[in-house]
């Protein structure tokens, strides 16, 4: 099993704002909404490009290159042109510190 990666304070976002961090060699949006913190890999499932500095509207967030919309709870498409889950990554604080586990390979 992979382990916690220490990546921000928790008090470092606002709601709705995000932070790419490293995790495991990963970009990582952090993201922080009213109801917790949510990561997910910061790449378009539709082209490759980063994602995170697209407009965060509810929980999803919309690619600023062809407008792909993702679900930053679980990673679902929301809408076109991206037709496949972006990777949503586990998130916990601890001792007022965000952290991230890369699962995918567990």
């Amino acid at each position: 099993m992979t382990e916690w990666i220490d990546v921000i304070a928790e008090n470092a976002l606002a709601d709705g704002e995000n932070m790419i961090v490293d995790v495991d060699g990963t970009a990582v949006a952090v993201f922080k909404l009213d109801d917790g913190f949510y990561a997910i890999e910061d790449v378009c499932t539709h082209d490759g490009a980063e994602i995170a500095s697209g407009e965060l509207e509810g929980d999803e967030i919309v690619c600023p290159r062809h407008g792909a919309r993702f679900c930053i709870k679980t990673g679902a498409v929301k809408a076109p042109p991206a037709y496949e889950a972006v990777s949503c990554f586990p998130v916990r604080v601890e001792k007022g510190r965000v952290q991230v586990r890369d699962n995918r390979w567990d």
